[in-house]
């Protein structure tokens, strides 16, 4: 879900950036392009090593049962 955020965020940094030109009354919108487009940055940081860090700590475990009733094997 973080990888998806910081997509979008980056996105939408780097639209505010680059492709529009927009007067906000309270901020550049440069500025605020700047601060998404961080923020995405490290979202997608963020949740690449999360990601790592879950799929470090799973382990597979089989158990496999033999049962000898002394009977012939099904074929």
């Amino acid at each position: 879900m973080a990888i998806g955020l910081g997509i979008v965020l980056v996105a939408a940094g780097a639209i505010l950036i680059w492709a529009l030109n927009v007067d906000i009354s309270f901020i550049d919108d440069d500025t605020l392009g700047v601060i998404l487009l961080v923020a995405g940055v490290l979202a997608i940081i963020l949740g690449l090593v999360i990601n790592m860090q879950r799929s470090r700590h799973r382990t597979t475990h089989v158990e496999e049962r033999r049962y000898d009733d002394g009977a012939p094997p099904r074929t």
